[in-house]
């Protein structure tokens, strides 16, 4: 039998928090602050840019807001695969982490600006921020374990309970302080609690053992030569992609509009997502099982990819139809629209002790993982289905139920439950170690096509009725979730778990 890596032999006995290592606790609550952050700056994000100056919005359209909305939300994660090869080859996943969480500081007090170019600057320093923090943290939780620990599964399941208690404070916070007092208030209330994270964080990195804190050391000076080449040509081109537009702008040589950005955003994620997966097969130094796990992980990422284009419509089109369209009160008590992104969080609260038992239940029959994630797709085109239903009466200018949105995001969280902290786990176990942090930031990069899809579905909120937009995305989701169940033998063949 191999060795387990060092850091997973100094918390294979370790079972202080709740039977897992007690670094376990530190990387929760530092999700748990982190997604505080996003999900809170996410509840009012498109409803600040849509709401008018009068109201102390930036007054865009709905086109407009729907394209900055998914460029920045599939931004965030698009960033993660840069960020886990940072990790990987020059700081290791313990420094990115940290280095992340102080970008997303600085960029919610940017937010928290009242001046538009203080708002674009924020949103670029917390893509760079969410970049190198998110992928990481969630490698540092699978190394952890020792390979073959049974605790693995669950150890990230209550990993993902942090992201969703985060998920579910968030916009009851931000939200309310920024609908009901002040915008720019709840962009720094999302900073504040970012800081929170980072400060447990550096007081906890002890018990993290040795996870995380070294880069893959170069196994020679030319490949050591070769890292620093590829980091400094990869600011480069940063460089190059966000000051060429400007300065062509400048000259009056382009007009840049919403449109040309969302599909430079789009061709851009295409042609990072093909050269990042074209040049994993290319290479010739995987072994055989290697190889076939990462044709399986393709598969698993568009489906992935799918799933998130419905799923993230949260922030968008949902959310769009809940401020529009939706008769915000609970028993007669009002209540502010973005409180609906809530949902999906209280919903994993209290269903994902349940699904995890089920699993455990189920023993020998527990679905595979790509059977899971074809079960997540058709929930997800279900939810979608039941709110294209309600929409009819929203789309003929009557304010529809909240029930709605309760029915929609219950049945969509059922799926999210059967795909993404499975999702988590198993890109821990398929990745091949030399890049086992770019190979989560390749799984994170589906999750930013599916936001730059969300966003598409949100810039065109104004041109055709929720029904018909709703009903488009329940076919599409429900049968694409159908033919992945006819694939899921063949996929369990690569995997090879």
């Amino acid at each position: 039998m191999a060795t387990p890596p060092l850091a997973a032999r100094e918390t294979v006995s370790d079972t202080r928090f709740f039977g897992h290592p007690r670094g376990l606790a530190t990387l929760f609550f530092t999700e748990m602050w982190e997604r505080f952050s996003y999900y809170g700056m996410r509840a009012i994000l498109i409803l600040f840019m849509a709401a008018p100056v009068s109201r102390g919005g930036l007054g865009f359209d709905a086109a407009t807001a729907g394209v900055i909305y998914g460029l920045y939300t599939s931004m965030v994660y698009l960033i993660s695969v840069p960020g886990g090869w940072v990790a990987d080859r020059i700081f290791g996943q313990r420094r990115a982490v940290l280095y992340g969480g102080i970008l997303i500081i600085l960029g919610q007090l940017s937010l928290g600006l009242p001046k538009l170019p203080f708002f674009y600057l924020g949103l670029g320093l917390l893509v760079a921020g969410t970049g190198l923090l998110k992928s990481n943290v969630s490698t540092i939780v699978g190394q952890l374990y020792a390979e073959g620990d049974v605790r693995r599964d669950a150890g990230f399941s209550i990993f993902y309970m942090g992201i969703n208690l985060g998920a579910f404070i968030a916009p009851l916070a931000v939200g309310y302080v920024g609908q009901r007092i002040n915008w720019n208030l709840g962009f720094m209330l999302a900073g504040f609690g970012m800081t929170i994270g980072v400060i447990q964080y550096v007081l906890g990195r002890k018990y993290l053992g040795t996870a995380g804190l070294h880069p893959v050391p170069a196994e020679t000076p030319e490949a050591r030569a070769k890292v620093r080449r590829t980091a400094l040509l990869g600011m480069a081109v940063a460089v190059l992609l966000i000051g060429a537009p400007l300065i062509l702008q400048a000259a009056g040589i382009i007009h840049i509009t919403a449109a040309l950005i969302g599909g430079a955003n789009g061709v851009l994620l295409l042609a990072v997502t093909v050269a990042v997966f074209g040049s994993l097969l290319a290479s010739k130094e995987w072994t055989p099982l290697e190889r076939k796990r990462l044709i399986a992980v393709i598969a698993l990422f568009i489906a992935s990819m799918l799933f998130w284009s419905a799923y993230e419509q949260a922030g968008s089109t949902l959310t769009l139809l809940a401020d529009r369209s939706t008769d915000n009160s609970f028993f007669g008590i009002p209540f502010p629209s973005s409180w609906y992104q809530s949902l999906d969080a209280i919903y994993v609260i209290v269903f994902a002790p349940m699904f995890a038992y089920l699993w455990i239940r189920l023993g020998r029959y527990d679905p595979s993982t790509p059977l899971k994630f074809a079960i997540g797709l058709v929930l997800v085109g279900i939810g979608f289905a039941i709110i294209a239903i309600g929409a009819v009466r929203a789309s003929a200018g009557i304010k529809i139920s909240p029930w709605w949105l309760f029915a929609t995001y219950f049945v969509q969280v059922c799926g999210e439950l059967c795909l993404s902290p499975v999702g988590l786990s198993v890109i821990s176990q398929l990745a091949p170690k030399k890049v086992a942090g770019l190979m989560m930031g390749v799984w994170f990069l589906s999750i930013s096509l599916g936001d730059y899809i969300a966003g598409l579905f949100g810039s065109a909120y104004e041109k055709y009725s929720p029904q018909a937009l709703f009903s488009i995305v329940a076919a599409i989701t429900i049968v694409l979730g159908l033919i992945l169940l006819l694939l899921v033998r063949s996929i369990k063949r690569l995997m090879a778990l």
